[in-house]
């Protein structure tokens, strides 16, 4: 029986997508990228899948945890890493070249405490990672969507928060920068009006730039075109 035999109201539908926060760019990838991908995704990379993740079994130990979302090319989540070898490290990125810049430099490195998924972070949040199992967030540089109708498609909106809250545990931080002012001010507002989170920064809500976060090559690009940057950090109240 074909699908025109079939009753109008017993048609099967297709899901609805969500709005993405991402487009997959065409930007293609080095031979070093590809050799990554293939050589060293499955040492450091995590399988898509919908169960519940043990991280004490991934990285054979435990340890506090963070998370890093859209990582880019992963400067600062390999510098981190390098910091803070006691934190187990969890880079989420969608773009295969950033993906394996970052396998390249783990190897380089020599860094045994981050693991890689290549997946959208918000399917990740929402199947993957327990709740209150997370010390640290950070959401550097997301995409602003400048243009008006495209606002929607910011990543930091009130349900997305609601993710973030979910897996952060009590105490734990939440770091964010952008060199969009206007995202800057979204960003503060979406958080600020969560009642799961509070605002770290000073009178003007925002706070200077943590030791910890690397100044990247995206970052130095946009300082020299006149760019600022604006950092905020929320705690995770019980």
């Amino acid at each position: 029986m074909s699908d025109s035999d079939i009753p109008s109201d017993e048609q099967p539908t297709a899901p609805r997508r969500a709005i993405r926060s991402f487009v997959i760019r065409a930007g293609r990838s080095t031979a070093g990228q590809q050799r990554g991908l293939a050589e060293l995704f499955p040492l450091y990379g995590i399988a898509n899948d919908t169960g519940t993740l043990d991280f004490d079994a991934i990285f054979g130990r435990h340890a506090p945890r963070l998370i890093e979302i859209g990582f880019g090319a992963g400067e600062a989540l390999l510098e981190y890493a390098s910091q803070h070898p006691h934190m187990d490290c969890i880079g989420i990125e969608v773009h295969p070249p950033g993906i394996g810049h970052l396998l390249l430099g783990l190897e380089h490195l020599g860094l045994k405490n981050v693991r890689v998924i290549a997946d959208d972070a918000v399917e990740v949040l929402e199947r993957r990672i327990a709740p209150a199992s997370v010390a640290e967030i950070h959401v550097f540089f997301p995409d602003p969507w400048p243009k008006k109708r495209h606002h929607k498609r910011r990543l930091i909106q009130p349900a997305f928060v609601n993710l973030l809250a979910r897996i952060l545990a009590a105490g734990g931080v939440l770091r964010l920068a952008t060199d969009w002012e206007h995202y800057a001010h979204h960003m503060r507002a979406v958080l600020d009006s969560s009642s799961s989170f509070r605002n770290l920064g000073g009178t003007d809500g925002f706070v200077a730039r943590d030791a910890s976060r690397v100044i990247t090559r995206f970052e130095r690009r946009g300082q020299r075109l006149g760019h600022d940057v604006w950092d905020l950090a929320y705690e995770r109240l019980a």
